[in-house]
């Protein structure tokens, strides 16, 4: 009976934060407004812009020379009204306005550019996938002390499908060295509490939760 109540505790535990992540994560973006549901606003200045990322760009006393909303191209790249093509992955928010200062000297006296990242998904090696039997199979962007249970309270659990004593991260160390594979009891950490089975994450790891046989 103790142990079915732990368990039953641990679940509505993991339920409940998963819910308290959705519910902060579809809250009012701050101004000025862009699309950000699902995401959150990055302030670090040492965030490395990647792919898939969304930016907003804008120019003191010159609105109309930036843009809000403004998506990083698959190739890296964006685009603003005076600047057809400007590399945005690999630079940080400040490197980047800098950049768009650089080129808008042609046009304008002394351009004064602020970039703000609005939701962003980062570096491809920077990203945590969760694939196979998760209820929502995602990448996501690393965070500092990120781990499995934080992973799978994003995703949102394991489908009815899902063998997750069977389930493993892939890791590699250096990208020419050979993968790993760490084996995580995902079952027992979510519907017994083993937080023995709650591995820390690092970046680039992809979490493989294989279908069950029966």
């Amino acid at each position: 009976m103790a142990a079915q109540q732990s368990r039953s505790g641990f679940t509505g535990l993991v339920m409940g934060a998963a819910l308290l992540g959705a519910c902060t994560a579809a809250g009012p973006a701050p101004a000025p407004q862009a699309d950000t549901v699902g995401q959150r606003s990055v302030s670090a200045p040492d965030y490395v812009i990647g792919p898939g990322d969304t930016l907003s760009v804008f120019v003191y006393r010159a609105q109309e020379l930036g843009a809000d909303g403004l998506p990083v191209r698959p190739d890296g790249k964006l685009s603003l009204p005076l600047i057809p093509d400007i590399e945005a992955a690999g630079k940080t928010p400040t490197q980047l306005a800098r950049e768009i200062e650089r080129r808008l000297k042609e046009y304008v006296r002394e351009p004064n550019v602020t970039v703000m990242v609005r939701s962003f998904i980062g570096q491809p090696n920077r990203q945590i996938r969760v694939i196979g039997e998760a209820a929502q199979p995602m990448a996501m962007p690393y965070r500092e002390g990120m781990t499995v249970l934080d992973v799978m309270i994003e995703v949102r659990g394991l489908t009815r499908y899902a063998s997750g004593n069977r389930a493993h991260i892939v890791r590699r160390e250096r990208e020419d060295a050979p993968a790993q594979q760490i084996r995580v009891r995902l079952s027992d950490l979510l519907r017994d509490g083993d937080i023995s089975q709650d591995v820390a994450m690092r970046p680039g790891d992809t979490l493989v939760i294989p279908q069950s046989w029966f």
